[in-house]
Order: structure tokens, then C-alpha cells, then sequence
């Protein structure tokens, strides 16, 4: 047995099931090893960025991880944008890099690159494998590493992959922290009994809906605030009507203003994305307190359900009933586009929302939509939405996803629809047309900056016109043009009745 195979064989003991692919010549052994081996399925992107949105998508409703098959150091950092918003997003995924062999190193061929340097900016773990011996036995560490919400990288030189001499390795156990702070617990109950102006701040796993059902325990009995973090990996949405932390500087500080305490449950106290000028960089009150009753690495579920009871909560909080809205119709606004999303998604429908500067009201308008999971793009690095997409569909079982996608976001890893195409994947796009990088232009005014014609010919994306029916047809995507709300629900009604994808482009 060689290095790669035992690599294979390792991750199928350890629960992967999916790895995608962009491979190169360092890893047609790993691609020879997943052709003979059964056990793993391979979904190949046409690029690297989306390759890793993809495994960051998928653990997002799988949660758990899949494996990325990624070309040497220059094909890691093709992907970096995403794993950083992965790791933002606590999305555990096993990176596999391939590299030179061993002994062609000293030779400094092109390919060479500091390909642990770049794993190091966005894993927990990096290792590089030294022999066929160690492969099995590093792979088993990876995928411990990933199960517990953390990106793992091992990078593979082909002559450790291709020497005879592999070991296959068991599962190793699983390291998330799952133990409750009962000091934390107490203090928090210590603080709700006393206090009325506190806010319990939800993030991270406790966005999910075990945790949200003893959050809502907790509201009803003490009548606290309950609200989300402004960016949030997922959202499980249907069992509480959970509002924002609103993005914007202004609208946060104000929304915030009132708390003397904030409870954070895999949460953190509520920043800034960017500076400006005059604007404090923490969007709540200097005098409020800010106290920890799990992080984002622990249970959040079991961390609320110890509180609720701990208050003498009841155990059980109906959910508010699903009230869907009218289809609107006219020129599609955010708040509209948001209603029309919820009176016409599928029940456990999947919402990739990269909507950036239209997307504001979204969220809101949505918020009488049935039962769904809603996504957003964690790091700030725009070009996640597609490939989220398309890793969600994939780890979905036909749940049908929705992808709200600005154009000019989209136009970073628009590959992903030959992938969505390819897997025949489920996936609603819906592109945001407004054929410019509005979000900059808010930008500008943000900063203080002046911006005059060069500037904003730099922020205009009309000149030539996209057309991405076009586009997504030839990636093997239908697609249709839409300049109305009841115009573009009609295409996706009819959308949701397909096998595969379809592509909206909807003018806005």
C-alpha cells in the first residue's frame, strides 16, 4: 500500500465523504488512490477559491467536514480568500496540498513555494507529511482537527504519496469542547433575576435550533432581549423572530445603546467591520458589561438549556406560527426582495445570502418566511456565494437552495456554476444586477473620501454589460431575465420544480 492510499483509506475511517478537487501533477497518485478506492465522492471546481467555498458551504449544513484536493503552494493560495471566511465562519475542512518530492526540493523548481506559510494563515493545524509511513496517522490528526469546527491542512510531497509502506489509521476521538461553565451559568442567571436592560447575543452554533428553542425559554421567562450577530455562518431561522446587530456603524450603536449587560453565547461583543473616522470601533456602550456564558468552541445548546433551568424557565416555547406575505410586485427594493423570498421558499429551503450593498433589509423582510437556514459570507472576502452554494446543495439532500448574489461578487468564482451544472445541484441563483460595486460607493462616503471620475469608472461594472444568462449558459446553467418582484418569482417557482440550476438575473 502506498502513502495515498493510505491516505484515502484513513479519511473514509474517520467520516469523510466528499472531497473536492482541482488536482495538479504532485497529486495523481491521492487522484489514482480515489479512483480504485471506493468510499469517496469527488466533485471537481474549475478553481481553487471554489473548490474551498464549496467544502465551507457543505460543513455549514453538514456540519462536518469534507476534504479539499488542492495544487501545491500556488494553488493553496488561490484559495485563501475562502478559507478565510471558513475559518471566520468555524467551518472545519481538511485541506490536501499537494507538493514536490522531497528530494527535488533543493532544486527550487517553479512550483516551489512557503506552501506551510500559506496554510498558516488560515488553518489551526499544518503539518507536512515526511514519509508514506506517517501519511495514514497525520490524516487522522486532520480530520480530528476539522470535526471540531477548524480548518486542518496537510500538505502531501508526491514521493510520500507514491512510496510504498502507507499505514492506514483509525478515527481518533472526537476534541470539541462540549463541558458547560457552571460559573458562567450562574453568574448569567445572576444577571437576568437582577437586571432589565440585558441583551442575550447569539452567534455561532447557538444560531442553530436546539439552542435557539432554550434562548427562547430564557426570553419568556425573564424578558430579556435576544439578538444575533450581524454576521453569521448560519442561521437556523423559524423559532425565534431574531433580529441583527445592524452592520452599519450608526444603526448599531444606536440599536445597542440601551444595554448595561450583554450575555454573548458563541458570540462576541459587537465590533466594527471597518474603521472610519469619528466612529468608535465597538458598537456598544462603554459602560455596558460584557460577560461569556459559552464561546464559540463550546456548547451553546447545553449552555442556555443549564441556564433556562437554572431560572425555573418552562421546558417547552411554542414557535411563532409562519404568516407568509403577499408576492409584492413593481421594482424590486431590499426589504421587497426579502418579502418576496419569504412568500415563495420552499419549506428547509437554504438561503446563500452574498447580496452586499442590496441586502440590507433582506434579512428583515424575510422574517416571516417558513422554516429555513440562511448563510452569509463570514470574512468579508466577497466571491464566497456561489461556491457556498453549491457545497450547501451538496450537503443538502435535495434541499433547494437559494443564491442571492450581487454581480459583481458573483463575477469572482462565477466557475462554480459549471459545478452546480455538472452535479445537477438544486441551486436557485438570483443575480442582483446593478451592473456596479455599490458597496464601495457607500464606501467612499463612509471613509470621508472624495471620489471623482477615475475613481468611479474603477467602481463601474457596466461598461461592457454583463450578461449572465449568457454566462451561466455557457457553464451549462439556463437562465432568464427578470426587472420585476412577481417576474422573478415566477421564474423561481418554476425554478424549484427543477432537477438542477437555474440563474435569475434580476435588474435592481
Amino acid at each position: 500500500m502506498n502513502g495515498a492510499e493510505s491516505l484515502v483509506h484513513t479519511l473514509i475511517n474517520s467520516g469523510i465523504e466528499v472531497c473536492f478537487a482541482n488536482p495538479g501533477t504532485s497529486e495523481m497518485h491521492f487522484v489514482a488512490a480515489l479512483d480504485r478506492i471506493p468510499g469517496l465522492r469527488c466533485i471537481p471546481g474549475m478553481q481553487e477559491n471554489v473548490v474551498t467555498g464549496m467544502a465551507d458551504g457543505y460543513f455549514r449544513i453538514a456540519r462536518k467536514p469534507a476534504a479539499t484536493l488542492l495544487h501545491c503552494g500556488p494553488g493553496l493560495a488561490n484559495g485563501l480568500a475562502n478559507l478565510h471566511n471558513a475559518r471566520r465562519a468555524r467551518s472545519g475542512i481538511v485541506n490536501i496540498v499537494g507538493d514536490q518530492a522531497t528530494y527535488h526540493w533543493p532544486y527550487d523548481p517553479p512550483l516551489s513555494a512557503d506552501t506551510a506559510g500559506f496554510a498558516a494563515a488560515v488553518s489551526a493545524w499544518v503539518r507536512t507529511a515526511k514519509d508514506s509511513a506517517s501519511v495514514g496517522r497525520d490524516a487522522a490528526v486532520a480530520v480530528q482537527e476539522a470535526r471540531a469546527g477548524r480548518i486542518s491542512t496537510l500538505i502531501l510531497p508526491a514521493d510520500t504519496a507514491w512510496s510504498e509502506g502507507g499505514v492506514v489509521a483509525e478515527a481518533l476521538p472526537d476534541i470539541s469542547q462540549n463541558h458547560v461553565d457552571v460559573h458562567a451559568v450562574e453568574a448569567a442567571a445572576d444577571i437576568l433575576r437582577a437586571r432589565k436592560n440585558v441583551l442575550l447575543l447569539l452567534g455561532h452554533d447557538a444560531l442553530l435550533k436546539g439552542a435557539q428553542k432554550q434562548a427562547a425559554r430564557i426570553q419568556e421567562k425573564t424578558g430579556c432581549h435576544v439578538m444575533a450577530e450581524s454576521i453569521n455562518g448560519l442561521h437556523q431561522r423559524g423559532v425565534l423572530p431574531i433580529v441583527r446587530v445592524p452592520y452599519g456603524a450608526a444603526a448599531a450603536l444606536e440599536a445597542l445603546k440601551e444595554f448595561e449587560h450583554i450575555i454573548l453565547v458563541g458570540a462576541r461583543g459587537p465590533v466594527g467591520f471597518f474603521a472610519y473616522p469619528n466612529i468608535p470601533s465597538l458598537h456598544y456602550p462603554e459602560s455596558a458589561a460584557l460577560h461569556c456564558l459559552a464561546r464559540a468552541e463550546q456548547n451553546a445548546e447545553t449552555a442556555l438549556e443549564s441556564l433556562a433551568d437554572l431560572l425555573g424557565a418552562q421546558k417547552q416555547i411554542s414557535a411563532p406560527p409562519s404568516r407568509r406575505p403577499e408576492i409584492p410586485i413593481g421594482i424590486p427594493s431590499s426589504e421587497s426582495f426579502g418579502r418576496m423570498l419569504a412568500a415563495i421558499m420552499p419549506e428547509q429551503a437554504i438561503v446563500m445570502d452574498e447580496t452586499i450593498s442590496f441586502g440590507a433589509q433582506i434579512y428583515s423582510g424575510s422574517i416571516d418566511a417558513p422554516p429555513h437556514d440562511w448563510m452569509m459570507v463570514t470574512g468579508g472576502a466577497i466571491g464566497y456565494g456561489l461556491p457556498c452554494a453549491a457545497g450547501a446543495a451538496l450537503a443538502g439532500g435535495g434541499r433547494r437552495v437559494i443564491a442571492a448574489q450581487a454581480d459583481g461578487s458573483g463575477m469572482y468564482t462565477l466557475q462554480a456554476l459549471w459545478t452546480m451544472a455538472r452535479e445537477r445541484l438544486p441551486v436557485t441563483t438570483v443575480i442582483l444586477s446593478n451592473r456596479k460595486y455599490q458597496i464601495l460607493l457607500g464606501e467612499y462616503a463612509g471613509v470621508g473620501a472624495n471620489p471623482g471620475r477615475t475613481a468611479l469608472d474603477m467602481l463601474d461594472i457596466g461598461n461592457p454589460d454583463l450578461d449572465w444568462v449568457k454566462l451561466a449558459n455557457g457553464m451549462g446553467v439556463e437562465g432568464a431575465k427578470a426587472d420585476t418582484l412577481e417576474g422573478c418569482a415566477a421564474l423561481m417557482q418554476g425554478s424549484f420544480k427543477r432537477n438542477g440550476p437555474f440563474l435569475i438575473e434580476l435588474a435592481i
